[in-house]
């Protein structure tokens, strides 16, 4: 058995960096594919410069129109992102420093500014190993996809016998059935499904059937749905009807969450194209918690895209134990508002939470999204356990080691069941 140290002021700060950062991580959720998936799955040094942070930020510092440059190619795109935020510009946005750390992490001398060289060097990778040397780079031991049964790409692949990657598991995205029911219950009954426009009994229990066959499909971990700020609960929509009637019995009886992200307003500026969605305004709290007190024994895991849910969010999370909240996701992964999410999130709910998930799309992402996280965390955790040796507490390396496995995946597994 290990012995365990017992932690002083003076000893405290550099032990925390070390387990911190040493702690493998399980990434709750992501955009990223197993290799088996093809070109689905996103790397290198062109994806990490096209990324569609990036292009918001090139396309405000360069006045090229918007269609000339979605007429380039990949490469010319990422040049002139490279010549224009790299070169002419210091790389100082969170976005921006990310490829920095990126490049410099998987062993590019990023002094020399030479793109080329990063280039060359990468073609020598296959997927495979690049996958690996990604994530022992990053420390993440597993990630969960986001895994869309509409996706005309994804489909086939699940439908033919494939040898899973085991760091990868999977989750099914439902967005199509939530947010677009009019326009896609037409391909479900394509995909031999008969459902109607109408909500009633048929056209509920065969949208359990889908989900029960993509369920058996692709053992995911939880059912996902990314929502706009208007969400609501209770509510008689299509939305909130296929939620009761089928989304909501489906997790039950395979004992999975349902996983909402809500907050996001699609296309503000469709001409930026990925790159086009916002957020406008605040989602409503009140609804998540409506969804928790009428569903007891549904497990809810909730993000939200508005700094000011967050408190909110918080303070929901204390009154009802069937909601996890996790991440800080799309336009909070900055610096500034994860490490103040971060603390409130610590002193209002101690360690019953996963402070981050990295929702990433590009590979190489895992690399910066979580070395500048676990800075972070270090920062928050030494005051923290600080102020409780402050306070008379006695700590050992053993008890931070169980703690930050805990904030680092640990607790979502305990929350998965």
């Amino acid at each position: 058995m290990k012995k365990q140290t017992v932690i002083t002021k003076g000893t405290l700060p550099a032990t925390i960096r070390r387990i911190v950062e040493t702690t493998p991580v399980y990434d709750i959720h992501t955009h990223l594919y197993d290799p088996a998936f093809g070109p689905l799955l996103l790397w290198g040094v062109d994806e990490l410069l096209t990324y569609h942070y990036l292009v918001a930020e090139v396309l405000r510092a360069d006045a090229i129109p918007y269609d000339d440059f979605w007429k380039l190619p990949k490469t010319q795109q990422a040049d002139l992102v490279w010549q224009r935020l790299f070169i002419e510009k210091t790389p100082i946005s969170e976005a921006c420093r990310g490829v920095i750390t990126c490049l410099n992490a998987l062993g590019f001398d990023v002094k020399k500014r030479d793109l080329a060289a990063v280039r060359k060097e990468l073609k020598r990778w296959t997927p495979e190993r690049f996958v690996t040397r990604v994530f022992d780079t990053a420390r993440v031991r597993r990630a969960v996809m986001t895994n869309n049964p509409f996706d005309a790409l994804e489909q086939p692949v699940w439908k033919k016998t494939f040898a899973r990657d085991e760091r990868f598991r999977a989750a099914l995205r439902i967005d199509e059935i939530l947010m677009g029911w009019q326009a896609n219950a037409p391909k479900l009954r394509e995909f031999g499904y008969d459902v109607q426009a109408e909500i009633n009994d048929k056209t509920a229990s065969e949208v359990r059937r889908f989900l029960a066959d993509w369920t058996k499909r692709m053992n995911p971990l939880y059912c996902a749905v990314s929502l706009t700020p208007d969400f609501a609960f209770p509510d008689n929509s299509s939305c909130g009807q296929l939620i009761e009637r089928c989304i909501l019995p489906h997790c039950r009886e395979h004992g999975i969450p349902f996983a909402l992200m809500i907050g996001v307003t699609r296309q503000v500026n469709p001409a930026l194209r990925l790159a086009g969605d916002g957020v406008v305004k605040p989602s409503s709290v009140e609804a998540v918690a409506n969804l928790c007190a009428k569903y007891p024994d549904n497990k809810f895991l909730v993000t939200m895209l508005s700094r000011e849910n967050q408190h909110s969010l918080c303070i929901a999370a204390r009154k009802f134990r069937n909601l996890h909240i996790f991440g800080c996701w799309w336009f909070l992964n900055n610096p500034s508002l994860i490490e103040e999410m971060t603390r409130m999130r610590i002193e209002t709910l101690g360690l019953s939470v996963t402070p981050q998930h990295s929702d990433c799309r590009i590979l190489d992402q895992l690399i910066y999204k979580w070395d500048h996280f676990r800075k972070i965390l270090t920062r928050v955790l030494t005051d923290k356990y600080g102020d409780l040796l402050t306070a008379g507490w006695k700590l050992t390396d053993a008890e931070i080691e169980r703690d930050v496995k805990l904030l680092l995946g640990g607790e979502f597994e305990r929350f998965l069941g």
